[in-house]
């Protein structure tokens, strides 16, 4: 019997390359050769070392630039990935492994949901911003202390003074202190103590008068109020200075400028509040600008109202005092047309005011004497006569908001919005 020769079997040839390893621990690169079997890729080291076999059905593709097939093996707590530059071998890879996604539809689908929850994102800080903050401060204000309202008031107080004294005048820029200017001072607590005493407060007033050109006036948070020179000098009556002063007082009574200073910083003096500190971080800023630059809504501002002529008619001034002064601003057929653009409501506030009852005669809250003094409490020594303390200063009123907070509009100087309450 003739023996037949065997015929010798010819294997195939293994597709194999080298690629770049991370083997997740480090960002050291590392050179190995792969070679891809019938069940998965085998990595060794340039050297020769078995870096081990990952298994075609636990490969994935991971973002990578063109010409560069990146894959990581599923299932690692250590994120090692593979990077291979060699078209052949990547294409022959890609043959045996079919959980790689050879069209990419994978990888869009995952950029897909990646910007989707981007965006889901950005409309939830949105509606917590419009929604939620809100909703929480209105929660959050009948628990805030009144020692807490004032440290908050506080905390702003310093920012926004800084940005009032645009001249540098520190000391100076209050008036009332300096020499002759006692008697203006003594005029202004006097009005002040009234309507306090009527208003019966939980926090104490505190107000003051400084140097600047516009008419008007805001309250913070906790009870202090600023009175502008120019709304002195406007005003043609001491009932117009109170009517402004007890509009104010409304805002504080009925919180206003917390919840607005609260709502405009979110969650950064929300947080705040709890741990009770508020002189660090933006959140301050955001306040003072808030105060400065931002209007109540009609219905917060129609609230004010209300509260100015209720307090007037306790102290036995004129209830319609502030409606007066509005209305001079509302006539100005120049800035009074700029200004009801910001604030088209002002007409139908002077109306509503004009609209509420007065209870008994009305007695001017200061005699001739001290109204005189506080027409001249930011007068200077150098002031030759003192202003008549009936002139009107419409001039002055086109500059701005007649005391919006008495709202009318905001006033703008050097491009700057002021938004009295």
């Amino acid at each position: 019997m003739t023996l037949m020769p065997e015929t010798p079997t010819v294997e195939t040839a293994k597709p194999c390359g080298f690629a770049i390893f991370f083997d997740g621990l480090s960002s050291a690169r590392h050179e190995v050769q792969i070679v891809a079997t019938e069940t998965g890729l085998q990595i060794n080291a340039v050297g020769g070392r078995d870096l081990g076999e990952w298994p075609y059905e636990r490969l994935r593709r991971a973002s990578a630039p063109d010409g560069v097939l990146r894959l990581y093996r599923s299932g690692d707590t250590v994120l090692a990935r593979l990077e291979i530059r060699d078209a052949g071998l990547a294409e022959a890879i890609e043959d045996r492994a079919v959980t790689l996604d050879r069209s990419g539809s994978a990888e869009r689908a995952l950029r897909r949901k990646v910007v989707g929850l981007s965006l889901a994102a950005v409309a939830s800080l949105i509606v917590t911003a419009v929604v939620g903050v809100p909703a929480l401060t209105s929660r959050i204000m009948p628990l805030v202390p009144v020692s807490v309202e004032r440290k908050l008031g506080l905390a702003v107080d310093k920012q926004i003074r800084e940005t009032l004294d645009a001249r540098h005048l520190g000391t100076g820029f209050a008036c009332g202190y300096g020499s002759g200017q006692s008697a203006g001072r003594a005029a202004i607590v006097r009005l002040v103590g009234k309507l306090e005493a009527a208003a019966a407060l939980p926090v104490r007033l505190s107000v003051e008068v400084v140097r600047r050109s516009e008419p008007n006036a805001f309250a913070l948070p906790g009870g202090h109020v600023y009175v502008f020179e120019g709304l002195i000098d406007a005003a043609r009556t001491p009932d117009e200075v109170a009517g402004v002063l007890a509009h104010e007082i409304g805002h504080v009574a009925h919180r206003d400028g917390t919840r607005a200073v609260l709502q405009a910083a979110g969650l950064s003096f929300l947080f705040g509040i709890m741990l009770g500190d508020f002189v660090g971080g933006g959140a301050v800023v955001v306040g003072a600008k808030t105060v400065l630059r931002s209007s109540y809504s009609r219905q917060v501002e129609a609230a004010a109202d209300g509260y100015s002529v209720g307090l007037m008619n306790k102290v036995g001034g004129d209830p319609h005092a502030l409606a007066a002064i509005l209305a001079r601003i509302v006539s100005d057929k120049e800035e009074g047309l700029k200004i009801l653009r910001d604030h088209p409501e002002t007409k139908d506030r002077v109306v509503a005011i004009n609209a509420m009852p007065a209870v008994g005669a009305a007695t001017p809250l200061l005699d001739a004497a001290s109204w005189a003094a506080l027409k001249r409490i930011c007068a200077t020594e150098a002031a030759a006569t003192p202003a008549p303390a009936t002139a009107a200063a419409p001039a002055a009123l086109a500059h701005g908001k007649s005391a919006q907070s008495a709202a009318v509009g905001p006033s703008r100087q050097n491009g700057q919005k002021l938004n009295p309450r």
